[in-house]
């Protein structure tokens, strides 16, 4: 489905844009990604619109296959990147899962802002992304996803959400559509 529209109460979620993960390798460089989502996130203060920003700072306790344990986290490994310009009116929220809704105050804050919809970008597509617009989606909202704001570890992962996962969650869009229908434009 092809971006639409944003709800008068839309929220930006941007996900785990912090020091450990984009220092990871990734399907497509994160500068690019930083950049965009750091344009989001201005983009939708300058429209008096909630931003959350998200941080990982462990992992479920459950066991895998492919379990992967942070272990000792290294000091500034969860410090969110310094482009996403953090105000004091962005709500921070760190998880110990990939959702961002798990053990987490986020849905409760969402609901008190009146939010019905939200934009997601970050990493990595495939976890922290999905797994919080599968979550927002059976909570409710509606999700619009700003494919050219997030990447993953693989490649073949961030293809697959893009085409076979995010369609039947919400909408995708590219950050300059986005931005178009908070201006007050079209989406195009």
């Amino acid at each position: 489905m092809a971006l639409t529209l944003l709800d008068p109460k839309t929220a930006l979620v941007v996900i785990d844009l912090q020091n450990g993960i984009v220092a990871m390798p990734t399907a497509e460089p994160t500068a690019p990604i930083v950049q965009r989502a750091a344009a989001l996130a201005e983009a939708f203060r300058r429209h008096r619109r909630p931003v959350v920003l998200v941080n990982v700072a462990g992992g479920a306790p459950g066991r895998a296959e492919q379990a992967r344990r942070l272990g000792d986290i290294p000091a500034g490994w969860t410090d969110l990147v310094p482009e996403l310009n953090r105000q004091p009116s962005d709500h921070i929220v760190t998880k110990h899962s990939w959702g961002a809704f798990t053990a987490t105050d986020l849905h409760d804050y969402l609901k008190a802002q009146g939010v019905t919809q939200l934009v997601i970008a970050g990493v990595s597509t495939s976890i922290g992304v999905e797994t919080t617009a599968r979550q927002a989606y059976e909570l409710g909202f509606n999700v619009t996803l700003a494919v050219d704001a997030m990447t993953d570890l693989r490649p073949e992962a961030h293809a697959n959400s893009l085409a076979r996962i995010f369609p039947r969650l919400g909408e995708t869009g590219t950050t300059a559509q986005i931005i178009a229908l908070l201006d007050g434009g079209a989406a195009s």
